[in-house]
This record gives C-alpha cells, structure tokens and sequence, in this order.
C-alpha cells in the first residue's frame, strides 16, 4: 500500500528538515559567536543533510506518484492535489499536517539560511578590508612626496 509509505516517507523528511534546521542554529551560533574555528564542520554537516534531502525528496516523488494513481489524482500531482483526491478524512488530516509542518519547516529554514547568509557575508568583507588595509598605504603623501606617516603598526580585532 503506497499510503503508508508516502506518510513513512514525509515523516523521514520532515525529520531531515529539523535536522538542517538545527545544524542551521549551530552555524548562526558560531557565526555569532565569532568562532570560525569550527565553522567547516558545521558547513560538512549541513551539506550531508541536504544531500540526505535529495535523495528522499526523489523517493517521495515516487511514492507520491503511487498514491496519486491509487486515489485518481492526476499524474504528478503534488501532496495539495493528492490530499484532494484522498479516499477519507482520516488521510486528508494526516496529509494536511504533513504539509503544515513541511512548509513551516521550510519557511524556517529560508529565514535562517538568509540570515546566516547575510552574517557570513559581513565577515566575507570585514576580513576583505582588514586584509586590504594590511597593504602598503598609498594615499598620504605630503606636496613633497614623502610618506605623511608610516604605517607599522596595525590592530586587527580578532573577536570578528
């Protein structure tokens, strides 16, 4: 019976969902945290889950296609459309509560990716500039052209 297995196969994905949104978490974290050092094993991590994604996301697909055909949903019909076409409420509201839980997932994770995106690119260009400003200075020359002032000694704040 492909129902079940539609329902085993969504309860799997949404708890690969939770798993990316809590290696989401850990990475805002380290961001805010300022701790780079462990940064790339979060990044592996995530990266795992995703892939994790995608190879249940195209078993759902054909197990979405089975209960499609079993309940005359049209071919390729997404879990809307089968929920429409389901034989008993007692589907539908497991279905409906799939969706609702799958689509709040998602919108969670899309905010926390965004602004984890936008953290990760503040460093991008904070350590851009202080590595630009590490260079030889070139603008502070006096009429005569000699340097204004030498530039030996730099501060890099490490707490970025």
């Amino acid at each position: 019976m492909g129902t079940n297995e539609l329902s085993m196969r969504l309860w799997h994905e949404r708890e690969l969902l939770e798993m990316l949104l809590f290696k989401l978490e850990v990475q805002q974290l380290l961001l805010s945290a300022g701790s780079g050092r462990w940064m790339h094993f979060v990044t592996h991590e995530i990266e795992q889950v995703v892939d994790r994604l995608r190879t249940t996301g195209i078993a759902r697909v054909v197990d979405a296609a089975a209960v499609a055909e079993e309940w005359g949903a049209p071919e390729g019909a997404t879990l809307r459309e089968i929920i429409e076409h389901a034989p008993s409420d007692a589907w539908r509201d497991v279905f409906e509560d799939h969706l609702r839980v799958l689509s709040q997932l998602v919108a969670e994770i899309g905010q926390l990716r965004d602004a984890n995106t936008q953290q990760l690119n503040a460093v991008l260009r904070a350590t851009q500039e202080t590595i630009a400003g590490l260079g030889p200075d070139t603008g502070e020359y006096t009429t005569g052209g000699t340097r204004a002032r030498a530039d030996d000694a730099r501060i890099v704040d490490t707490r970025m």
